[in-house]
């Protein structure tokens, strides 16, 4: 989430106190579920990258909550998705977490349903089948998939309306000038950490703990060194409304160009980003609950969650370069990434600080601060799917 100004008055801060959401919302089981069925399962979650379902017959299976899906790409070279379970007796059908189908068939493992790529019962092994069953009845669960820009998205909801584009925050940065499609992974970070899943959305949608907690990145970021997020975050911005130094107006220290150790580009810069794009240093694009995805002036990073319970979360973090980055072996790639993870692993140890003292019989609920207005944002956003998903008196 972005900052997102209103009204006449440009300053993001809230002028009350606001509480947070209860502090049994972060680890007790049955507000766990809700937020499954409420959010999880209603919404279109980032699963995977286009390139990993490269070739006819790939496949990859991911767990959201307690479903396990399965995409892959058929014979056509259409991506599909569907529930991993049997129609017969509910067996898991793809074993491995990814691989390459034997055939053109999806088969059981435990009884040998065959289905087509497509979903479709093509064969049942029984010597003969009951009278009046009907193999088009009993199709694999289909799974709603939209890619949106090289990223694979599902939606386990039976009425998944939208797409995976629709569902970007609406003050999302333009990723447009980003070449997204025709990047390389170059590394990836995986991560269980033992944080609620909105732990650390409200982490990533503040700044007042970045002076304490990214001490690295508050140099580079100066703006970031006075826990705020942009120019507006701050009650006496007008004062400095004309003022450029990073510290008022955002951006990358002088003489930076990009998140890394040292400050610098180490590969080729993306040809069609604006001056306000290779100024700003960072621009995020946000998708609730599942990921976020920022454009650096060389490469791009995307995280993507997973929860795994009440007080587990999994994070998958991505660098991806143009492949002339990766092939020039004067490129110092890892100049980028060890800052990156410094910063996400900075990040997931501060979420499982806040998770631990969460389960204080006292503290029933946390208040907001002026500069938490997107956490507000969040909680909001979080309260409205559970009122729309709450069945109806």
């Amino acid at each position: 989430m972005q900052p997102s100004p209103s009204g006449h008055d440009p300053y993001n801060g809230l002028t009350r106190a606001e509480p947070t959401l209860p502090s049994s919302a972060y680890w007790d089981v049955e507000a766990y579920q809700r937020d499954l069925d409420a959010i999880w399962y209603k919404s279109w979650l980032l699963v995977c990258r286009e390139a990993e379902l490269a070739q006819p017959l790939a496949f990859r299976t991911f767990r959201i909550g307690t479903q396990e899906i399965v995409a892959l790409r058929d014979e056509t070279g259409a991506l599909r998705a569907f529930h991993n379970t049997c129609r017969h007796r509910g067996s898991q059908l793809c074993q491995e977490s990814e691989g390459r189908l034997k055939a053109r068939l999806i088969t059981c493992p435990y009884h040998a349903w065959s289905y087509s790529l497509r979903g479709d019962l093509v064969r049942v092994p029984s010597k003969s089948l009951p009278e009046g069953f009907d193999k088009a009845e009993h199709p694999l669960y289909r799974v709603a998939l939209s890619v949106w820009r090289g990223f694979v998205f599902v939606n386990l909801a039976e009425d998944a309306g939208g797409s995976a584009e629709t569902a970007f925050d609406p003050a999302s940065g333009d990723l447009s000038n980003w070449p997204l499609e025709t990047l390389v992974s170059g590394h990836a970070l995986r991560k269980v950490m033992n944080c609620n899943w909105k732990i650390f959305w409200e982490n990533f949608n503040e700044c007042l703990h970045c002076p304490g907690v990214h001490k690295d990145l508050s140099r580079l970021v100066p703006i970031y060194g006075r826990g705020l997020m942009g120019r507006h975050d701050d009650p006496e911005w007008a004062h400095h409304a004309d003022n450029d130094a990073p510290e008022f107006s955002g951006g990358l220290r002088a003489g930076a160009e990009t998140w890394s150790q040292d400050g610098h580009a180490h590969g080729p810069v993306f040809t069609d980003l604006t001056p306000a794009e290779r100024a700003a240093g960072q621009t995020y694009a946000t998708s609730l609950p599942s990921m976020f995805v920022v454009g650096h002036v060389d490469y791009v990073r995307t995280v993507r969650l997973a929860p795994l319970g009440p007080e587990q979360t999994e994070l998958t973090a991505e660098w991806l370069f143009s492949p002339e980055a990766l092939a020039d072996p004067a490129a110092d790639i890892d100049n980028i990434v060890a800052f990156g993870r410094q910063v996400l692993e900075e990040d997931a140890a501060i979420c499982e600080v806040n998770q631990k003292g969460l389960r204080s019989m006292r503290h029933k609920a946390g208040v907001l601060m002026p500069e938490e207005y997107d956490l507000h944002r969040f909680h909001n956003w979080v309260r409205e799917r559970h009122v729309t998903h709450s069945p109806k008196p």
